[in-house]
C-alpha cells in the first residue's frame, strides 16, 4: 500500500552530501518495490516554502513505500548539481523527483508540485 486514508507527518531523510546521494541511488536499485523523493527547497524562496507546506501538510505516502529526501540547496548546492548530472534532469528550485531502480520516473517544480499528482506516478 504506497497510501494511507490521512494525512501522516513526513519523516525527511536528510540529503547533505555525495555520498547521501549515491547511498539513495545503491538504495532505489536494490528496493525495486520502493520509490524515493527528492525534494529540492532553497530557504530564501517563499514559492518553494509554499510547495514544501503543501507536500507536507497532504503527504500521505507510508514509509514502508516511499522514502522522502530533503536537499537544502542554500547549504548543499554541489549536491543539486550532481544530482542534474547522474540524472540528466535540469536543476530547478523548488524540485521534486521520483526515483525508481536509480532513475528519475518523474519530476516538477514550483507550483505544480503537488501529492495528487504525484499518486498518478505509482
Amino acid at each position: 500500500m504506497l497510501l494511507t486514508t490521512h494525512s501522516v507527518l513526513m519523516d525527511w531523510n536528510k540529503l547533505e552530501s555525495e555520498s547521501d546521494l549515491l547511498t539513495l541511488f545503491h538504495l532505489s536499485t536494490t528496493n525495486s518495490n520502493k520509490y524515493f523523493i527528492i525534494f529540492k527547497h532553497s530557504t530564501r524562496c517563499p514559492v518553494s516554502a509554499m510547495s514544501l507546506y503543501r507536500l507536507e501538510k497532504n503527504w500521505t505516502f507510508v514509509k514502508e513505500a516511499v522514502s522522502p529526501y530533503f536537499l537544502d540547496l542554500i547549504k548543499f548546492r554541489a549536491v543539486s548539481k550532481k544530482i542534474e548530472e547522474l540524472l540528466g534532469v535540469r536543476h530547478e528550485s523548488p524540485q521534486l523527483l521520483l526515483i525508481k531502480n536509480g532513475k528519475c520516473i518523474y519530476h516538477q517544480s514550483h507550483h505544480l508540485i503537488s501529492v495528487e499528482e504525484l499518486n498518478q506516478q505509482f
